[in-house]
């Protein structure tokens, strides 16, 4: 029986504390921990529980409780991980280490743990410092796995000195580590089934995972979720719309990102296929997720999204009354969103471009207060020297919003050097396009017709 290393960190890439950089915590894991971790005869298994709405299940509590040795990397204070950290820190006497990033003290709580430190360049690990994290990981992993009884490095343990660490039956430890391992085997299966080219093999191979899951329960409602996201992926939204709608109670109550997935993806089949109970549904959805839980720039934008097509098609429609009835319930939700968390520039710059093209003095005023919070959004995360192509391509949008050529002009250089699918080209050029319904001299006219062309080509170019 080899010893269990279990690590806990965030999935994918994040912003840093400053949100100039995102931090690819896949790349670290890859590159500083694997490596160190492979050095020794051990199991190891990552945390996975963003994948599955944040939400904490059975088996993450099995494998923090029983895993011989934890990492924990706490760069970002994020939620979920301090929130392991203390089950661990209450379960576990010893062998739990700490990783953190230059990227800011440690919270008052840890700061006198002894922690294994890694350096980011601009949110980035480079070789030199990929290689000096591997080493001193290592050389802890080695001191704790020939030390087992090390001095405590669980505050917890320190302060009552008495504590006893509860022991668990063999029984016990031999099913969890079976049940870690089947896990970690799925989720290899659902990432390759996510990989598949052919969308149609993909989704077979995703629907069989599912059925051999059995039955949902809390046990194993992580993996369901995997697939329910890897669905989204491929988008194949038939599936995703069932899943949600088969969902028992519990899980929908305890998971929001399963409801608002669930009109996301209602919408998006709505945009294929034309049925508009399904719009009517995931606005409905959406309505009750506000009332409930309040405004988030999540939530706000996919409903106000439904609202800005509900605009364009009356508009185009010729039904102008329809149409203002349905841009202004479009402003509110991106209002609402972007007021929730200034610093998520989507709701923001889809608040800016409605507004101007309401056009009206009251929406003249509100775009001019409005615009320098969204830049200011944009800019905290590098603007133009961003290689994320949203977030360039709101720069741009800005830039043409504000008749500035020049900005405009080099945001659309760097855009068509980024090697991104045709439709986020399209996606940019349908933004454009409603800028048009602005009244005269709102916009620039002649410059928007130049930008719209552009795109255009880029799209075809990419397609």
């Amino acid at each position: 029986m080899k010893p269990l290393v279990f690590v806990a960190m965030p999935f994918g890439e994040k912003d840093d504390p400053s949100r100039r950089y995102k931090v690819n915590f896949d790349d670290i894991y890859e590159r500083g921990i694997r490596p160190a971790v492979e050095r020794f005869d051990v199991e190891c298994i990552r945390a996975d529980e963003e994948r599955s709405g944040g939400v904490i299940h059975l088996p993450m509590y099995e494998r923090l409780l029983l895993a011989e040795i934890a990492i924990v990397d706490v760069t970002l204070s994020n939620p979920n991980v301090f929130y392991e950290l203390g089950i661990r820190h209450a379960a576990r006497p010893r062998s739990t280490i700490i990783l953190a990033a230059n990227e800011g003290p440690l919270p008052f709580d840890i700061a006198m743990i002894r922690a294994v430190p890694y350096k980011l360049q601009e949110g980035k690990l480079g070789d030199a410092d990929a290689k000096e994290m591997v080493e001193a990981l290592a050389r802890r992993l080695g001191d704790t796995l020939r030390d087992v009884e090390a001095q405590s490095d669980s505050p917890l343990f320190e302060m009552i000195p008495n504590l006893k660490e509860q022991t668990l039956p063999h029984e016990i430890t031999d099913t969890f580590r079976d049940r870690a391992r089947a896990f970690d085997a799925i989720r290899q299966q659902i990432d390759a089934a996510r990989r598949t080219k052919d969308a149609a093999q993909a989704a077979a191979k995703l629907e069989e995972i599912a059925k051999s899951l059995g039955e949902l329960t809390q046990a194993n409602a992580e993996l369901f979720l995997d697939v329910f996201l890897a669905y989204r992926d491929i988008k194949e939204y038939d599936a995703m719309i069932a899943f949600a709608e088969n969902a028992p109670p519990w899980l929908l109550s305890s998971v929001q990102m399963l409801s608002e997935q669930h009109a996301f993806a209602l919408n998006r089949r709505f945009e294929t296929k034309k049925d508009p109970a399904d719009r009517k549904r995931a606005e409905e959805i959406l309505t009750v997720i506000i009332s409930e839980k309040g405004a988030s720039p999540e939530t706000s934008s996919l409903l106000g999204r439904i609202y800005k097509s509900q605009y364009q098609e009356a508009l185009d429609a010729g039904e102008r009354i329809r149409a203002n009835g349905f841009l202004n319930q479009a402003i509110d939700q991106y209002r609402a969103g972007f007021v929730a968390d200034p610093r998520d520039y989507y709701p923001g710059i889809n608040l800016v471009t409605l507004l101007l093209a309401k056009g009206t003095p009251e929406a003249f005023e509100e775009w001019k207060r409005t615009i320098p919070l969204v830049a200011f959004a944009v800019s905290r995360l590098g603007a133009l020297k961003s290689r994320d192509y949203w977030l360039v391509a709101t720069a741009f949008e800005l830039a043409v919003a504000g008749k500035d050529v020049e900005t405009a002009t080099r945001a659309l250089e760097i855009m068509e050097t980024l090697e991104v699918p045709a439709w986020h080209f399209e996606t940019t050029c349908k933004n454009l396009k409603i800028l048009a319904n602005a009244p005269e001299g709102v916009v620039d006219k002649a410059m928007l017709s130049e930008m719209i062309g552009e795109l255009s080509a880029m799209s075809s170019r990419g397609s």
